[in-house]
């Protein structure tokens, strides 16, 4: 692929990480848990990166950071450990319409344990009404769980005023960051979030790790049961070359993030600019200006989002039609059935998510390309109205 615009699936490793975790494959390899002189090591090795971690979100205690195998065991730990833990309290749990799908599934199947889970709408940039979240809470309420951003449309949620209603109420506040943490800094000593959820990939280290910050004095019941590590809330081995290369990479990005944030804007304007001048009857989806630096998320009337990606694939191109996790079920966006969106309008959308070596050049090929292959597809498509059909005639002609 000549043309990687599909970063919120999947980023690579960035080399320094990989330099940094290179050792502790085969020359420092001791279990934290031995208590010989490597073991040692290896246990210093960890709090050094939990550290590390905690500095990256302004975490006042490492302890505050507890390592898991990814964003969707963290989700799983804050949303059941937080049920299981607060059942005697209420059992009560309020999400978004857009929540990632691994959040989706926790409320479907928190209500089959016999929780009610209550879903707040969003408004047709797909951010939340927080007047409607206020009429979802109840004495029972024990968790509130609101992304930071929807890893789909980019739009960024109102965290900070969700955060004083959950203080305000005594509830839990959860929030997803993974979509969010590479380019939008969270300090959790300025905005008071209970749990918060991150992923090492997502900030260009290794994938089969993930962290959750969990406030001083929140507990949770564990949700993984055997030898008692990380303060006895997630039992397993630490996966040490994973760990050292997550805390690298939240070194790096804590460093990087303005400055990366601020150029990928740059390029996302430029490519939303580009196509929405470029195109006819194209949309940019969610909120025009609180949204990611590095998200663009567009529908075309009149076409198919998988042909296009098959379409733009063939020109070197890589776009999704939505999130990676649920790309496979060929289903409208619940994200943007949510918004209001028909569902054939759902089905023409392409997303292109930018990263740290998206270049210039990239956006020129995607801007150059697109058009051409929307043209296609609507001279294909029975959809396509007499009049466009007409236009593009005669510019073939």
């Amino acid at each position: 692929m000549s043309v990687y615009l599909d970063y919120q699936a999947a980023k690579p490793v960035d080399d320094r990480v990989i330099e940094e975790m290179l050792p502790y494959f085969n020359k420092k390899f001791a279990n934290p848990s031995s208590l010989h002189g490597d073991g040692d090591i290896a246990t210093e090795t960890l709090e050094k990166a939990r550290k590390k971690v905690a500095d990256f979100i302004n975490a006042p205690k490492s302890s505050d950071i507890l390592f898991t195998s990814g964003a969707t065991e963290s989700n799983n730990l804050a949303l059941i450990g937080s049920a299981l833990r607060n059942k005697r309290k209420g059992d009560h749990i309020i999400i978004s319409e857009i929540e990632h799908i691994s959040i989706l599934n926790l409320g479907k199947y928190l209500e089959r344990q016999g929780f009610k889970v209550s879903r707040v709408p969003v408004d047709q940039y797909g951010i939340i009404n927080l007047d409607k979240l206020e009429r979802f809470i109840t004495d029972k309420t024990i968790l509130i769980s609101i992304s930071t951003a929807s890893n789909e449309v980019g739009s960024l949620q109102p965290i900070e005023e969700i955060s004083k209603i959950a203080t305000e109420k005594k509830i839990l506040f959860h929030t997803d960051a993974v979509a969010s943490e590479a380019v939008i800094p969270i300090d959790v000593q300025k905005v008071p979030i209970d749990l918060i959820t991150f992923s090492s990939n997502d900030i260009y280290g290794p994938r089969g790790i993930g962290a959750l910050y969990l406030k001083e004095g929140v507990r949770v019941n564990p949700i993984l049961i055997g030898g008692g590590q990380e303060r006895g809330m997630r039992s397993g081995s630490e996966n040490i070359p994973g760990i050292v290369g997550f805390a690298k990479a939240a070194e790096i990005m804590k460093k990087e993030i303005h400055s990366e944030s601020a150029r990928l804007k740059i390029l996302r304007d430029k490519l939303i600019n580009g196509v929405l001048n470029s195109i006819p009857k194209s949309h940019l989806n969610g909120h025009p200006e609180k949204r990611l630096p590095n998200n663009a998320h567009f529908r075309f009337d009149y076409i198919e989002g998988e042909s296009l990606i098959l379409s733009l694939r063939d020109q070197g191109v890589g776009g999704a039609t939505g999130s990676a996790c649920s790309s496979k079920t060929l289903e409208a966006s619940h994200t943007l059935i949510a918004m209001g969106l028909l569902h054939e309008e759902a089905h023409g959308s392409l997303l292109f998510t930018l990263g740290r070596f998206t270049k210039e050049s990239d956006i020129d090929k995607a801007i150059d390309v697109l058009p051409d292959v929307i043209k296609r597809l609507r001279i294909l498509s029975p959809l396509t109205p007499p009049d466009l059909l007409k236009k593009y005639n005669e510019v073939n002609n």
